[in-house]
């Protein structure tokens, strides 16, 4: 990931993504501030074909901004831009799911579907998912053919899993922060062995969901690709899970309430797990593809898949 175009989203979304704006997007309010700072900087273009980006460096950008819960379809509008070529960039294109639901459909002047239809007639049903995230069923009136990327389902799954990953990342320091800081019998919590125990465990979800997501990250342009999606996908998905049910015992009480800011990923983490294939949906996948090479081929698949 260009570290330039890193340090950049990293400054913006620390500026301008704060609790008040969260709030404000998922009453249903789109963030056209957040938006234009954005598309001022550029960095609706990431991914396009003239950008110097690609889908590495979308990847990587959707764990920062899944680090600050960005309340923007920035998976869908980058995805859609390299999937596009950059065509029509100053237009919101998102991506809607096998079930024609598109985050921010509402706002969208342009939806791709998973079936290779670029859709520009449609009507919206609005909904939301359970972090509040805007999530629009659309009905395709008027669309052109488009060719995919061969894995584009496996694609957007990884979508979901950078951002689940930085929202992990995040949860993470929330725990760390409030467990040295909140006293509790004349001493800080993080100094009781079973917080520094549900920490521990948190740590090691936290790292191995990471480092499943950057496997799909660094096999992007190998013919593995298909396989280590499926595999972060299933793996950040049951972190996801784990993390969030620790997390919020560690911050007890606090963590449950709207003023606390925690909500605002655990939600998310519970959300993003499902999109795209949940992790039920992914291991079934690997197990279908571990059935199908035969038992004498197990030990190759792993040492070369894993």
């Amino acid at each position: 990931m260009d570290a330039l175009v890193a340090d950049a989203a990293e400054r913006i979304f620390a500026d301008h993504v704060d609790k008040p704006l969260l709030d404000c997007a998922e009453a249903g309010e789109f963030p056209q501030q957040l938006w234009q700072v954005l598309c001022e900087a550029g960095l609706h273009l990431v991914g396009t074909k003239d950008s110097g980006t690609g889908l590495a460096d979308i990847l990587g950008l959707l764990k920062v901004a899944g680090r600050h819960a960005v309340p923007l379809p920035l998976a869908e509008v980058w995805v859609a831009g390299f999937v596009l070529g950059g065509e029509d960039s100053d237009g919101l294109t998102v991506v809607a799911d096998d079930g024609l639901v598109a985050a921010w459909g509402r706002r969208a002047e342009r939806v791709l579907t998973l079936d290779g239809r670029l859709a520009t007639e449609f009507s919206v049903e609005s909904g939301a998912n359970l972090a509040g995230e805007p999530r629009d069923r659309i009905r395709v009136d008027g669309a052109s053919e488009i060719d995919l990327p061969g894995e584009m389902p496996e694609l957007m799954a990884t979508t979901r899993a950078a951002l689940a990953a930085g929202a992990l990342e995040r949860t993470l320091e929330l725990a760390i922060e409030y467990a040295t800081t909140r006293s509790q019998f004349g001493r800080t919590i993080s100094r009781f062995q079973a917080v520094q125990h549900q920490l521990a465990v948190l740590a090691g979800e936290v790292a191995a969901a990471v480092r499943a997501c950057d496997g799909a990250i660094e096999a992007l342009d190998a013919t593995g690709f298909g396989t280590q999606a499926a595999a972060a996908k299933a793996r950040v998905g049951e972190a996801c899970g784990i993390a969030a049910e620790i997390v919020h015992q560690v911050h007890g009480a606090m963590g449950f309430t709207h003023e606390h800011t925690l909500h605002h990923f655990t939600r998310r983490l519970w959300s993003w797990r499902d999109e795209f294939g949940n992790e039920a949906f992914w291991q079934r996948r690997l197990g279908e593809r571990l059935a199908a090479s035969g038992a004498d081929a197990l030990w190759d698949f792993i040492a070369r898949e894993g």
